[in-house]
């Protein structure tokens, strides 16, 4: 599967367990273990885990592997690791406290718009895409 669907398989499971600020990063010029990385928010241990959850669901029911899920303990922040795709599900103090926006770099990758622009169609609202 491509990795612009592959994550639109992610993003599609976060939105269905009602995941807040989602950002979706391309890292394959930084390091060669990933190519992208999603950031979500979930505003509780309970909705945290269940945003784990339902990627990794998601990921397997796509015909994908999941490398591994962590932290599903505390569920303060699930890391799923998707092979090609590191995906952090974080409670919004972790998230703020360790500040993976940074790390990353302002640029982010709309992948709603991008497959509307595969399709010929670009969805109203939709912001800039940054290769």
């Amino acid at each position: 599967m491509d990795i612009t669907k592959f994550l639109s398989v992610i993003v599609n499971a976060l939105e269905d367990v009602k995941a807040q600020d989602i950002r979706v990063y391309d890292t394959h010029e930084k390091t060669s273990a990933f190519e992208r990385v999603v950031v979500a928010t979930g505003t509780s241990n309970r909705q945290t885990r269940a945003l784990g959850r339902a990627v990794s669901d998601a990921v397997r029911e796509a015909g994908e592997k999941v490398q591994g899920i962590e932290g599903t303990e505390t569920g303060e922040w699930v890391l799923v690791d998707c092979g090609h795709v590191i995906v952090h599900c974080m409670q919004p103090a972790i998230r703020q406290y360790y500040n993976l926006e940074e790390l990353y770099g302002p640029e982010t990758l709309n992948i709603k718009a991008v497959m509307a622009m595969r399709k010929g169609q670009l969805v109203p609202g939709d912001v800039t895409i940054v290769p």
